[in-house]
C-alpha cells in the first residue's frame, strides 16, 4: 500500500565556488603549479602575466561599433535578464590586496630549497649492465622482463610462471622455467649486490657470497643466514652459538658482518618520488627571537582576467542591438570570465586560509619553533586551531594533512605539530610528544646489553611525574618504530 507524506530535511549544499576552493586547499604546493596550468589551458579568459613574453596585442575589437551590420541583424531579440556589467570583471592586477607573509617578513623568493640531485634509478643501472652482457636475443628479452618485474626495493616477488606467461602472450617468446632461472642468476650477479633476490634470506646470502668466502666468519654468517635466519632476527644468540658452534667473540663478528648488509638493495641507488616532491608551503625564520612566517611564493601566482576578453565584453555591453550568434558568443565569454574570476578568488582565499592557519599554529607552538625542543611542544588538537581562527575543523585538517613548513631545524608536515594531552601528577597538561622524547632519550642512553623493558620505562616515567600505563608506553614505542627490549639487545 502506497502512502503519501511530507518530510522536511535540512540539507547543506556547497556552491561550485566552495567546492573549487576546497579542492585547491587540499592541493600541495608541488601540484598547485600543474593545477594552475591546467586552468590556464582550459580557460582563455585567465592569464598569468609572468608567462607573457611580449606586450599584449592590440584588441581586435577596437573597430567594432554599434553600426556594424552583424549587430543590426535580428534586432527584435530582447536580451532581458542577460544584460551584464563589465565592471564586475575589472580588477587591479597587482596582489597588494592579500599578503603572503606575517610580521612583514622578507619575500620568500630569497628562500632557497635544498636541490636534490637526479640520479639514474637502479632499473636504468641494471639495464645498462644487461646491455654489456653477450646474450642471445631470447635471453636478452628474458633479462629485460626480469628487471622490469623487480620491486622498488630490488626484490623479485613475481612468480616465475607469471613472467613466462607474459613473455609468451605479449612478446611471443617461448621459454622454460630453467631458462628464466638461468637469466635470474645473471641479473643477481649485477650491482648492487643482493639485487633480484626473491626473499630476504636470498638477498643477504647473495651479498655474503660476494665477499671472501674463505674467511671463516663469512662462512658462518652464510650458514646463519641460510639455516638460522629466524633465530638471528629474534636475537636468540644462545641458540646460535650452540647450533653453529660459535664463541661469543665470533658471534659478535658474525652479527656485525650481517648487520652491514643491505636488506633493500634497490634503495641504494634510488631517488624516491617522495624526496623529489616535498616542497615547503611555508617558511618560518627566527629574527633575534621573533618568528617570521612567509608563504612560499609558488602559492601566490599573479593571475588576472584577460584584458582582451574584458574588452570583448565591454564592446558587447555598449552595443544596442545583438543578434542570436552574438548573444551566444557573449554568453560563452561571460561563462569564461566568471570561471576566471572564481578561480582567482579561490586562489586568494586559499592563500589567506593557509597563512591564517599556519600563523595560528606558529603562535600556539611559539616556544617550540624558537628552540626545536620537543619538550616545549604544547598539546594541540585540530579543534584548538579551528576555534582560534574561526574555521571548521575539516578546513584545518585539509591544511594540516597536506602542507609542509620549512624551519631552521628541518622541514615538517603540519600534522606532526598536533598531539594529545597527558596530565602529570601535578595536574599540568603536557604533549605526548614530550613523553615520547623522554622515552627516546631513555632508550638511546640504555645499556644495549641490558635494554630497558616497557615495565622499567613505565617506572622511569612515573618517577618523573608521568602516570602512564605500560600499554601506553608500548604504544608510543611502537609509534616511534622502536622494537621491544629483546630485539634491542646487543652483544
Amino acid at each position: 500500500m502506497l502512502k503519501q507524506h511530507l518530510q522536511q530535511k535540512l540539507l547543506q549544499k556547497l556552491s561550485p565556488q566552495q567546492i573549487q576552493f576546497i579542492k585547491l586547499l587540499q592541493v600541495p604546493t608541488v601540484a598547485l603549479d600543474t593545477r594552475i596550468k591546467e586552468e590556464l589551458e582550459d580557460n582563455p579568459a585567465l592569464e598569468d602575466p609572468s608567462l607573457m613574453t611580449a606586450d599584449e596585442p592590440k584588441s581586435e575589437y577596437d573597430d567594432l561599433n554599434e553600426d556594424n551590420d552583424d549587430y543590426n541583424q535580428d534586432s527584435g531579440d530582447d536580451m532581458g535578464s542577460d544584460e551584464f556589467n563589465v565592471e564586475d570583471y575589472l580588477q587591479d592586477d597587482n596582489t597588494n590586496d592579500y599578503s603572503t607573509s606575517y610580521n612583514n617578513g622578507d619575500d620568500d623568493e630569497d628562500k632557497k630549497e635544498t636541490p636534490i640531485a637526479i640520479e639514474s634509478t637502479f632499473f636504468e643501472s641494471l639495464q645498462e649492465q644487461l646491455d654489456l652482457v653477450p646474450l642471445s636475443d631470447t635471453d636478452f628479452i628474458v633479462g629485460k622482463q626480469i628487471i622490469g618485474s623487480l620491486d622498488d626495493d630490488g626484490y623479485l616477488r613475481r612468480p616465475i610462471t607469471s613472467m613466462i606467461d607474459d613473455l609468451a602472450f605479449s612478446q611471443n617468446v617461448m621459454v622454460e622455467e630453467e631458462d628464466v632461472l638461468e637469466m635470474l642468476k645473471v641479473i643477481q650477479s649485477f650491482d648492487p649486490p643482493g639485487i633480484a633476490a626473491r626473499d630476504l634470506q636470498e638477498c643477504l646470502s647473495l651479498q655474503l657470497k660476494r665477499k671472501d668466502t674463505n674467511n671463516p666468519i663469512i662462512k658462518k654468517a652464510i650458514a646463519i643466514v641460510e639455516h638460522h635466519l629466524d633465530e638471528f632476527t629474534r636475537k636468540h644468540y644462545d641458540k646460535l652459538e650452540k647450533s653453529v658452534g660459535l664463541t661469543s667473540e665470533e658471534l659478535k663478528e658474525v652479527v656485525a658482518e650481517i648487520l652491514r648488509l643491505n636488506p633493500k638493495p634497490g634503495d641504494s641507488n634510488q631517488v624516491t618520488t617522495k624526496q623529489l616532491q616535498i616542497i615547503p608551503d611555508f617558511h618560518i625564520s627566527n629574527n633575534d627571537g621573533t618568528l617570521i612566517l612567509t608563504l612560499n611564493s609558488k602559492n601566490a601566482p599573479e593571475l588576472r582576467v584577460s584584458r582582451s576578453y574584458m574588452d570583448m565584453f565591454e564592446h558587447y555591453d555598449k552595443a544596442s542591438q545583438k543578434d542570436k550568434k552574438m548573444k551566444e558568443a557573449v554568453q560563452f565569454v561571460k561563462q569564461k570570465l566568471d570561471s576566471a574570476k572564481w578561480f582567482i578568488d579561490a586562489i586568494k582565499q586559499r592563500q589567506q586560509t593557509l597563512l591564517k592557519t599556519m600563523n595560528a599554529i606558529m603562535q600556539y607552538q611559539y616556544e617550540y619553533f624558537l628552540t626545536a625542543d620537543e619538550r616545549k611542544m604544547r598539546p594541540m588538537i585540530l579543534k584548538d586551531i579551528a576555534d582560534k581562527i574561526g574555521m571548521d575543523i575539516s578546513t584545518v585538517s585539509r591544511v594540516a594533512n597536506s602542507k609542509y613548513v620549512q624551519t631552521e631545524f628541518g622541514t615538517f608536515l603540519l600534522k606532526s605539530f598536533f598531539s594529545e594531552a597527558i596530565q602529570t601528577e601535578t595536574g599540568e597538561e603536557v604533549s605526548n610528544k614530550e613523553v615520547k622524547k623522554i622515552l627516546e632519550d631513555c632508550i638511546g642512553n640504555e645499556d644495549k646489553r641490558r635494554p630497558l623493558a616497557d615495565e622499567k620505562l613505565t617506572e622511569i616515567l612515573k618517577e618523573r611525574g608521568y602516570n602512564i600505563a605500560r600499554r601506553t608506553v608500548a604504544k608510543y614505542r611502537e609509534q616511534m618504530n622502536i622494537p621491544v627490549a629483546r630485539l634491542r639487545k646487543e652483544l
